[in-house]
């Protein structure tokens, strides 16, 4: 499987946060978490980005073409759905 392009908003958005993201599966579809909240697995797909790494979890890796600014967590709006109590 190629390299998923990365819009420039998320490579901004690691790279001043200075911490490792995870794309995962949340109810409303993709989502960007610290791995402190979601660790990453052996099987996602991992892509450097400076210093930090966002890891692309399988399952989700085989469905979106780009990672877009939208993926990001927003702790303002939160997750539709019980899969990460707390957010």
């Amino acid at each position: 499987m190629s390299q998923i392009p990365v819009e420039q908003g998320v490579i901004d958005f690691v790279t001043q946060n200075k911490q490792d993201y995870r794309i995962c599966t949340s109810c409303s579809g993709p989502v960007m978490l610290p791995v402190a909240l979601k660790s990453p697995k052996s099987t996602d797909i991992v892509i450097e980005i400076g210093e930090n790494k966002l890891y692309i979890s399988r399952v989700q890796a085989r469905y979106i073409r780009r990672v877009t600014s939208d993926m990001i967590y927003d702790p303002e709006v939160g997750l539709s759905c019980n899969a990460y109590p707390g957010l």
